[in-house]
C-alpha cells in the first residue's frame, strides 16, 4: 500500500480526535456540566491554542494528499465516508434534545459505537478499493474482518468510558464477558479462514489478541494510574503491526 494512505489516516484521525475533544470541552463549558469532561478533554482545552492550529494543519495537509495522489474515483468513494464524519459530529455534538425515539437505536448509535465503525470504515476503505478491480465482488473474510474490528474500536472506547467513570464491583463484568466473547469470535473466525484465507486469518488473531489483552488490563486496572489504563487501553490495539514487521 502507498505510504500516503497511512499518512493520510494518521493526519484525518489526528484531525478528528482534537476536534472532538475541544468541542466536547466547549459544550460542557457552555451547558456548565462539566461531569462528562475527563482528563483528555482539559489537556486538550488547556492547549487550545497551540493544538487548534495543528489541527488545521493537519488537516490542510490532508486536503493536499487528496487532491494530489488520491485517484477521482477513490475521492468519490471516500467523499461518502465524510459525510459519515459530518453526521458523526452532528449526532454526537448537536443540542440534545427531550429523549424519544427508540430507546435500543439510541443504544446503538451511541459515540462509541459511531467511532468503532467510522475508524474501521476509514481503515478498510484503501484496501477494498485497491482489490476491487481484481475482483467480481468483495469477498466476506473482508466484512467478517471489518465486523470484527469494529466491535474491537468500540470495545476500546467503551471500555475507556467505564474506567474513567470509575465502576467497579457494579461493572467489573461489563468489559470483560464482551471482550472474552469477542476474543472466541475472533478465533472461531480465524480458524474458519485460516485454510484459505491464511493473511485475512493472521490479521483476525491479531484482533483477537488485542481483545484479550483489554480483558487482561480490565482485570489489572486496579494496579495502574489512571493515565496509565487510558494509554494501555489504545496501546494493546496495535497488535496487528507484528503483521507488519514480521
Amino acid at each position: 500500500m502507498p505510504v500516503w494512505i497511512p499518512v493520510l489516516l494518521a493526519l484525518a484521525a489526528w484531525t478528528v480526535y482534537i476536534v472532538d475533544r475541544l468541542l466536547d470541552a466547549h459544550t460542557a463549558l457552555r451547558s456548565s456540566d462539566l461531569s462528562g469532561l475527563r482528563e483528555r478533554h482539559r489537556f486538550h482545552y488547556r492547549h487550545r491554542r497551540a493544538l487548534i492550529p495543528v489541527a488545521i494543519a493537519a488537516a490542510c495537509a490532508a486536503i493536499c494528499i487528496v487532491f494530489t495522489f488520491m485517484p477521482w474515483a477513490a475521492r468519490e468513494r471516500d467523499s461518502i465516508l465524510g459525510l459519515a464524519a459530518l453526521a458523526y459530529f452532528a449526532r454526537v455534538h448537536a443540542p440534545r434534545t427531550p429523549a424519544g425515539g427508540l430507546p435500543c437505536l439510541s443504544r446503538l448509535l451511541r459515540k462509541e459505537m459511531l467511532v468503532g465503525l467510522l475508524f474501521t470504515a476509514a481503515c478498510a476503505l484503501p484496501a477494498i478499493s485497491r482489490a476491487a478491480p481484481h475482483i467480481s465482488s468483495v469477498p466476506w473474510p473482508v466484512f467478517g474482518t471489518a465486523a470484527l474490528f469494529t466491535l474491537l474500536a468500540w470495545l476500546n472506547c467503551h471500555a475507556i468510558d467505564r474506567w474513567e467513570v470509575g465502576e467497579h464491583e457494579k461493572g467489573k463484568l461489563m468489559i470483560l464477558v464482551p471482550a472474552c466473547l469477542l476474543a472466541f469470535a475472533g478465533l472461531m473466525l480465524a480458524a474458519i479462514l485460516s485454510s484459505t484465507q491464511t493473511r485475512p486469518a493472521a490479521l483476525v488473531v491479531a484482533g483477537a489478541v488485542s481483545a484479550l489483552l483489554l480483558a487482561l488490563l480490565d482485570g489489572l486496572r486496579g494496579r495502574l494510574t489512571p493515565l496509565a489504563v487510558r494509554a494501555f487501553a489504545d496501546l494493546v490495539l496495535l497488535a496487528p503491526l507484528a503483521l507488519i514487521l514480521r
